[in-house]
């Protein structure tokens, strides 16, 4: 990959980048006011893994959300604005933070105003004390993560999968988030004429074409999503052999998906349009659009055993999961040549002792800045010189 004239003047961090490679990304200050359970907290980091341990309850996932709310999108939680907020505050947040990115050091501050808390209002987003939108944050600090919510996504609906996958391809290719957010809005314009009874032909046909055009846009990046990370899976397969992870299989399941495998781009467009108009009358009778991308699927085959993963084992499907974040990682990595935050929740109590130095080894591998969190910190004494370890005490944060 050819590097851009911005990227060849990218500001680099010695301690990390001995040759002129892009800075690691990293949070190295991070400021919360009246976020969830803390009234004030300041962290003062280094580009290391850090880690937070703690009990359960005293706010350490708090501080991975925040983080998470450094990049675009709501969170690794996905909660409304107005739920993080502190109970005793005055209705509103404000997460302030000092990014060692690979276009230099970065001031990001993002909140919400006291007083609005309407979820309409989003949240204010200042990027080098410029005021920006919250998509904006997506060109300065990408992030994967991994939360105890996510342990059902192989058993659970398709949901959860398609958000799983769209972060991924949302990372590597942030426009596409304009066709996302057309799609959905042309569809739930096209739904509510059924619920009103409308049987306009003009109207259907302006909605159903500009889901056709963004449908077709989004099915193709998935698809190009999906490709490259399996490629590299089976690239780092070839050269590792036996990993401690899992490989995972990957394909996509859905009408657009299966279209452009056949057909140029232009004509799945056109045949989605028809399929579209010729299933007025069906989703009029649901209220709701039947087929796109909306309802397309990311399946997972647990390579080594070549079974689906919703059949495999709890402690499987987690490995299988771990590794998919992990290529993830570095599929980001490979394609910006700046690797994104880890954000882990609670992973390393659900590992055996092998797993847990495997995964320690890849992060440092990666050189990626890990966010971790656990409450027992003799799980982390092999990473023990190589991250930083904070104490997390229901607000409260030291060394």
């Amino acid at each position: 990959m050819t590097a851009s004239p911005h990227e060849r003047d990218l500001e680099i961090d010695p301690a990390f980048a001995p040759e002129r490679t892009a800075a690691r990304l990293s949070v190295r200050t991070l400021k919360l006011t009246d976020f969830r359970n803390y009234g004030g907290a300041r962290l003062d980091l280094d580009a290391r893994p850090v880690v937070l341990v703690g009990e359960n309850g005293s706010g350490k996932t708090n501080l991975l959300e925040a983080v998470s709310l450094l990049g675009a999108g709501h969170g690794l939680r996905g909660r409304p604005y107005a739920e993080l907020s502190r109970h005793e505050g005055q209705g509103g947040f404000a997460i302030a933070a000092t990014v060692r990115t690979r276009h230099g050091e970065l001031d990001i501050g993002t909140g919400l105003v006291p007083g609005t808390g309407e979820e309409s209002t989003g949240r204010t987003v200042r990027i080098a004390g410029k005021d920006r939108s919250a998509g904006a944050l997506g060109d300065y600090v990408k992030h994967v993560f991994l939360i105890p919510a996510m342990d059902g996504l192989f058993t659970g609906g398709g949901t959860d999968r398609r958000r799983f996958l769209d972060r991924l391809v949302l990372a590597i290719a942030p426009g596409l988030r304009s066709s996302l957010n057309r799609y959905d809005r042309a569809m739930r314009q096209r739904n509510r004429l059924f619920q009103m009874r409308e049987t306009s032909q003009s109207l259907f046909e302006g909605l159903e074409e500009q889901m056709a055009e963004a449908g077709v846009a989004i099915a193709a990046a998935r698809l190009d999503a999906v490709e490259r990370l399996s490629a590299l899976i089976e690239e780092t397969r070839a050269a590792q052999g036996t990993a401690p992870f899992p490989h995972a299989v990957l394909s996509l399941h859905g009408t657009l998906e299966a279209d452009l495998t056949e057909r140029s781009a232009t004509e799945a467009e056109d045949a989605f349009r028809i399929l579209l108009e010729e299933c007025r009358d069906r989703d009029r009778a649901a209220a709701r659009t039947l087929e796109g991308p909306h309802r397309s699927d990311l399946l997972v085959v647990h390579g080594p055993k070549n079974a689906p993963a919703a059949i495999c084992s709890s402690g499987e499907q987690k490995a299988l999961l771990l590794g998919l974040v992990l290529a993830k990682a570095e599929l980001i990595k490979t394609l910006e040549g700046t690797a994104p935050l880890v954000l882990l929740d609670e992973v390393a109590a659900h590992l055996d002792a092998r797993r847990r130095e495997a995964l320690f080894d890849e992060i440092l591998r990666l050189g990626v800045q890990a966010w971790m969190t656990g409450t027992d910190r003799e799980l982390f004494s092999p990473l023990a010189e190589d991250a930083q370890i904070l104490a997390v005490n229901r607000g409260m944060i030291e060394p």
